[in-house]
């Protein structure tokens, strides 16, 4: 019997079981799925455009609990499936329609861009082909165009040759990132003492990390998350301008190391979530180099300015630094979640690498074959390097820089409105594209004070229109506004990373401030 002839015994003799009815609609290969996928991306395409992208104000305005009483009617496991017009209508109902609209002009809250249509393509490439960034073979090209974007970024940001990166989730991830490096390598030089393998050192109840105390969260999660805690991260005051105050970093310096502690690592900020400030960053690495600490920059928010020559000096010395955040889904102009960590030593990541014989063994890396694993905190990761690189070769540099431009500069035209209107008050002179100002009732005698000025009394009252205001204007649909605190009173922000929204639209928002503001001082007044 010939091998054919044998092979076809074998599998008439030992056929299984038939694939189920759904596999040839429900998945690319074949022309019934290739043909249901166009279909499905098709209704999805005109039920986005109908339930989403054409609907006016930036919010339907449903509170939380009628959002959950109406969605927990929703099924989740039906044993029978339906059409996919039929699903996707109640996404559009149910979903699409109760969801901030971020490419209106009136959604000014939060660090959350409107992203570009080349990456919304991009996008659909990354979920279509669904590359798996932790091993050659299961993202061949993905793998090698991730490391050509990170080069270019490296080169961006004006690292040297050896420098290195890896896509991550967002900026929490990348300085996650940033810092375990940093630990690792402070105990490696310090203590020697190989973290990975040993563990932390006796000493590491003694490590400490500085940053303003305007920085994200992030440095305590990391801490946390690191096993040093929160009370590792020492938060130094900043400046008028919201910047960390150097005189305060070299007493706080001075005076852990006369303490016994060990700092291993300086964050600087580049761009704050409240206010856009960004840290003296040649100062910040100067104080690293003296003493040998790292120094990590978290860009998430303010890299985009490296994109643009009128910006880019508001960076000067991140290219001195250790490691840098940087995320794409601000103002990069891409869907969620698209960020990169970049390392100016690629060698640091030894601290970090592993081969596991499925996936990265050995003899790839001596034969040079991409690693990307051993870059990350992540095993499985998405393609995501597609999405900036499809955008920028779309809009070129010059397009890019040119959005980023555009909403720094309107961010300052925001600031002299408020500056003219009484009603209103600065909180602080805008650096990037983010303005904090709050409302100032009448009856409290309008003025230019700060909040450091403000008595108990009329800090609450501030506080409690406020808060109002930007509840109810939600609740509206209206506006969407961010909240914060400034020197422990109520505030309001706008976040501008719309380069669709204009002078008038913002216009149009301070007004309807104003307009609540004052209808909530009335009712105030009359409770009184």
């Amino acid at each position: 019997m010939t091998g054919n002839e044998l092979a076809g015994q074998y599998r008439s003799e030992t056929d299984g079981p038939t694939p189920p009815p759904a596999a040839s609609s429900a998945f690319l290969g074949d022309p019934d799925g290739n043909a249901a996928y166009e279909h499905a991306i098709d209704r999805a395409r005109k039920r986005l455009l109908e339930s989403f992208a054409t609907a006016e104000d930036p919010y339907a305005g449903t509170d939380h609990e009628a959002l959950r009483e109406r969605i927990d009617e929703l099924a989740v496991f039906p044993d029978e499936g339906e059409s996919i017009e039929a699903v996707l209508e109640t996404v559009a109902d149910e979903v699409l329609a109760d969801s901030v609209r971020v490419h209106d002009p009136g959604c000014v809250a939060h660090l959350h861009c409107p992203p570009a249509i080349p990456a919304l393509a991009a996008e659909l490439l990354v979920s279509g082909t669904n590359q798996s960034m932790d091993s050659f073979d299961q993202a061949p090209a993905a793998s090698v165009l991730e490391e050509r974007v990170v080069d270019a970024c490296c080169d961006l940001f004006d690292y040297p040759t050896g420098a290195d990166g890896v896509f991550t989730g967002g900026g929490t991830e990348s300085n996650v990132l940033g810092l375990l490096l940093a630990r690792d390598w402070y105990c490696e030089t310090r203590f020697d003492r190989t973290v990975q393998t040993a563990g932390l050192p006796p000493a590491a109840s003694d490590l400490r990390l500085l940053c303003s105390d305007a920085a994200h969260f992030t440095a305590k999660q990391a801490a946390h998350h690191l096993g040093l805690g929160e009370d590792a991260v020492v938060s130094v005051p900043t400046d008028g301008d919201r910047r960390i105050d150097l005189g305060a970093l070299d007493s706080t310096l001075e005076r852990l190391e006369a303490e016994g502690r060990h700092p291993f690592a300086i964050v600087g900020t580049a761009g704050t979530t409240d206010f856009g400030s960004i840290d003296p960053l040649e100062a910040l690495a100067d104080r690293a180099a003296e003493r040998d600490l790292w120094f990590h920059v978290d860009a998430a928010y303010g890299g985009a300015c490296a994109i643009s020559d009128r910006l880019r000096p508001k960076l000067a010395g991140i290219d001195r630094a250790d490691s840098i955040a940087v995320d794409f889904h601000k103002l990069f102009y891409q869907p969620i979640g698209c960020g990169a960590f970049l390392l100016r030593d690629g060698n640091r990541y030894r601290f970090l690498e592993r081969n596991a014989a499925y996936l990265n063994p050995e003899r790839d890396d001596a034969a040079g074959v991409p690693n990307l694993v051993s870059k990350s905190t992540r095993t499985t990761r998405r393609f995501d390097a597609l999405k900036p690189f499809v955008t920028f070769n779309a809009l070129g540099r010059t397009g890019v820089a040119d959005c980023v431009e555009y909403v720094c500069e309107l961010a300052d035209a925001v600031a002299a409105e408020i500056r003219t209107e009484p009603a209103l008050e600065l909180c602080c002179e805008p650096e990037l594209s983010a303005v904090v100002f709050r409302y100032r009732p009448d009856r409290l005698g309008r003025s230019n004070r700060s909040s450091e000025q403000v008595d108990p009394d009329t800090s609450t009252a501030v506080d409690r229109i406020n808060r109002s205001i930007r509840d109810e204007l939600l609740a509206d649909g209206e506006v969407v506004l961010a909240r914060t605190e400034v020197d422990g009173t109520a505030a309001l922000k706008v976040t501008l990373l719309n380069p669709r929204t204009t002078r008038s639209d913002l216009r149009e928002a301070l007004e309807a401030v104003i307009d609540r503001g004052e209808a909530l001082e009335h009712e105030l007044g009359d409770s009184a």
